[in-house]
């Protein structure tokens, strides 16, 4: 019981079409607004530590973690697997336009989106798909093209790759590099940003999240990468999120 009460997180209901789902807020009410999107794990322990740090960034931000999976939580990677290949992207990127919506109907006068994994690639596809996000930053995730080109991004992208990431056309360096060539011909401002000696999904840094990125065989820590891109974030959001 004790958990519950001391979450940070308010939960929400946000309706869209004929669907509604649950978020998670945290943050100062009349703060921009940033949509943090999940891993392909779900709404799990981890994205809500980069919700309450993204919060806290700077003059501090109001994030909101909409539940794309509808409160279902892969706890291995055969179910996360599972979960991701199950998820209607089309409907996903409507979760997060209704999520911007809500931002913006509440306080906040911009509104961005993050998100890690799957929620890297949702994020820029968010910035091609809805013309409401001021900004969004991607960690180690590009949307199928199908889904979404980057060349047509709309809102300044700022993208962040491990070089070691082996997500092959996903998040590797290969996929990193085409990216940035599509941003370009975007004409939106942009960075992406690779950080040598560092793997697939390195910005989690829970206890639990490291164990888990360890039995991956993902044994890579670099606090310094950490920080580094964090402070970059810091800078990207604060810059187009600053009414």
């Amino acid at each position: 019981m004790a958990s519950t009460e001391l979450s940070p997180f308010k939960k929400i209901q946000i309706q869209r079409d004929d669907t509604t789902f649950d978020a998670y807020v945290v943050g100062k009410e009349d703060a921009p607004g940033i949509v943090v999107i999940q891993e392909w794990w779900g709404v799990d322990y981890e994205i809500k530590n980069h919700a309450v740090k993204i919060s806290q960034l700077g003059s501090g931000f109001k994030a909101l973690i909409p539940d794309l999976y509808r409160g279902k939580v892969g706890l291995d990677v055969a179910e996360a697997q599972h979960l991701m290949d199950g998820l209607d992207w089309q409907g996903a990127v409507k979760d997060i336009a209704a999520s911007v919506n809500w931002l913006k109907a509440n306080g906040s006068k911009k509104a961005g989106v993050t998100g890690f994994c799957m929620g890297g690639a949702l994020s820029i596809a968010s910035s091609v798909l809805v013309q409401e996000v001021d900004a969004s930053v991607a960690f180690y995730g590009v949307p199928a093209s199908q889904l979404a080109d980057p060349a047509q991004a709309k809102a300044p992208v700022q993208a962040h790759f491990g070089e070691l990431d082996n997500f092959v056309g996903f998040s590797d360096v290969t996929a990193a590099k085409a990216l940035e060539e599509k941003l370009k011909a975007s004409g939106i401002p942009h960075e992406v940003h690779i950080y040598p000696g560092n793997a697939h999904a390195f910005m989690n840094r829970s206890t639990e999240g490291i164990q888990r990125r360890k039995n991956m065989g993902m044994p890579d820590e670099d606090e310094a990468a950490v920080q580094l891109a964090w402070s970059r974030f810091e800078t990207w959001m604060t810059r187009y999120l600053s009414s």
